[in-house]
C-alpha cells in the first residue's frame, strides 16, 4: 500500500515538474497531469534500469531527469491530442 501511495505522490511531483519545465500553456487537467507523472515515473525507472543508473549511492539525479523528460514527452503528446480535439 505504501508503494502505491509513494507512486501517486511521486507521480504528482514529476507531473508538476514536467508542466513547470515545459514551455507554453498545457490544456491537460490536473488529474491527467498526475497520471502522466505516474507513467513518467514508471518509464523513467525502467529506462534508468536499462542504463544501470537506477540505484546509486546518492541522489539518483539521472533517474529523476529521465522521469521528468518522459513526463514532458507524454504531456506534449497529450497536449497535441487534446488541442486538436478542442479545435475540431
Amino acid at each position: 500500500m505504501l508503494g502505491i501511495i509513494g507512486l501517486i505522490i511521486g507521480g504528482a511531483v514529476i507531473g508538476v515538474l514536467a508542466r513547470f519545465v515545459m514551455p507554453g500553456r498545457q490544456s491537460v487537467p490536473v488529474w491527467l497531469t498526475i497520471v502522466v507523472g505516474i507513467v513518467g515515473v514508471l518509464i523513467g525507472n525502467w529506462l534508468a534500469s536499462l542504463l544501470g543508473v537506477r540505484d546509486t549511492g546518492g541522489i539518483d539525479w539521472i533517474r529523476h531527469i529521465l522521469q521528468v523528460v518522459t513526463a514532458i514527452v507524454l504531456l506534449a503528446i497529450l497536449g497535441g491530442v487534446m488541442g486538436r480535439r478542442a479545435s475540431a
